[in-house]
């Protein structure tokens, strides 16, 4: 392989700069140790080619904060053109009035972000009172220190070269940490809803949970699952910003529980859910634990978005199938998952009904459309609000 093919430039220069210029820079800093910004510099500045190459290159001592996300809104913002040829990795980025880049000022994501985190952190998300939240992110603070020292160890291979603060700092602290982890595992909504609502990439978010959660498990604490469900950032923002109600998807449980669908009264389903919780907990891991080879490594996930949907619902789903009340499809519809997942979910929990003892009870009514359904609910609602004379 050619030292041009070695280093790979994602497409900010074009294909004809990559191989002319860099191939260049590569052969003539070979076997050379680049020991310091300096000589990489030096080395650089130094390459010269027989037709006429000359390279002028400087240290840019500016700070640029690690793991920002750009939106896809700022990203198509961009004034670039794909070349004929392998656009993905070939392009031009044409230069850009900085007036226009206002709205990605690093300022302006800071303040963007701190909102963000604020929204978080009301109480109908993360289901603790301010005071309690705090005093769980006082409770963590010396371990996250001690995890963070011992992440930094292992990743620089020994003690620390630079003094104290020196170099990068984090985008978030430690009691940010906390709150993104209780509203994750709170299942109020995704990792990837989390980054966009922030400014922070994903795999920062990722480890960022991870290693909370582990502590948060060594602690003794549980964090239970909250009934909303948020699929953007949008959502989560209109319903803490209005005082909304409670999102559509998740009241779609409580309606859907509804005696005249489901053949029972609540107070028996609900039991019966209760009942079943541990056999569904079972079969959960035991797939969990085929799918990894193995025991799950700590702090990780566990799963906590990967059914899309609570086992409460998955309860409810199948008794509304196997009643008749609607396909799958309209149940797919109503969830606001997949036809394949809501599939799974009666395959799978069909057989821990019938150990339980259930039977579906004859005489639901069939829909043909969830809006059918839906509106079914609203009329029972308000026939039983009348006053009778």
């Amino acid at each position: 392989m050619s030292p041009a093919q070695d280093l790979t430039w994602p497409g900010s220069f074009s294909g004809q700069i990559e191989h002319r210029l860099f191939s260049q820079i590569t052969m003539n800093w070979r076997g050379r140790p680049l020991t310091s910004h300096e000589v990489v510099v030096a080395t650089i500045a130094s390459t010269r080619t027989r037709t006429g190459l000359r390279v002028e290159a400087e240290l840019d001592t500016g700070s640029y904060p690690l793991g920002l996300s750009v939106t896809r809104e700022q990203f198509r913002a961009l004034p670039v053109t794909a070349h004929p040829q392998r656009g993905a990795w070939n392009y031009t980025v044409h230069p850009v009035d900085t007036a226009q880049l206002v709205g990605v000022r690093a300022d302006d994501r800071t303040h963007t972000r701190q909102a963000a985190l604020m929204a978080l952190a009301d109480e109908r998300l993360t289901g603790l009172p301010a005071a309690e939240l705090a005093r769980l992110a006082a409770l963590l603070a010396p371990a996250q220190a001690a995890q963070a020292a011992q992440r930094r160890y292992e990743q620089r291979g020994g003690q620390r070269r630079r003094a104290p603060g020196a170099g990068s700092r984090s985008l978030l602290t430690d009691a940010d940490r906390v709150l993104i982890t209780v509203v994750y595992l709170r299942q109020v909504c995704s990792q990837n809803v989390l980054s966009d609502l922030l400014g922070i990439n994903p795999n920062s978010i990722g480890q960022a949970i991870a290693e909370t959660r582990q502590l948060l498990t060594e602690h003794g604490h549980t964090i239970a699952p909250a009934p909303l469900r948020f699929a953007t950032a949008n959502e989560l923002t209109i319903f803490v910003s209005t005082s909304a109600g409670t999102p559509t998807r998740s009241r779609i449980p409580e309606l859907l529980s509804n005696p005249a669908l489901t053949g029972m009264p609540r107070a028996d389903l609900a039991a019966m859910t209760q009942r079943v919780a541990h056999l569904q907990a079972a079969r959960t891991e035991r797939h969990r634990h085929r799918r990894r080879g193995g025991e799950r490594l700590p702090g990780g996930r566990g799963g906590v978005f990967t059914q899309k949907i609570t086992d409460t619902e998955r309860v409810l789903a199948t008794v509304l199938y196997q009643r008749r009340v609607c396909t799958q499809d309209i149940l797919a519809e109503l969830f606001q998952i997949s036809r394949r997942t809501i599939g799974n979910v009666v395959a799978e929990v069909s057989p821990i009904l019938a150990q339980d003892g259930y039977i579906p009870a004859p005489g639901a009514p069939r829909f043909t459309t969830a809006t059918a359904l839906l509106d079914s609910l609203t009329a029972v609602a308000l026939d039983a609000s009348t006053p009778t004379s």
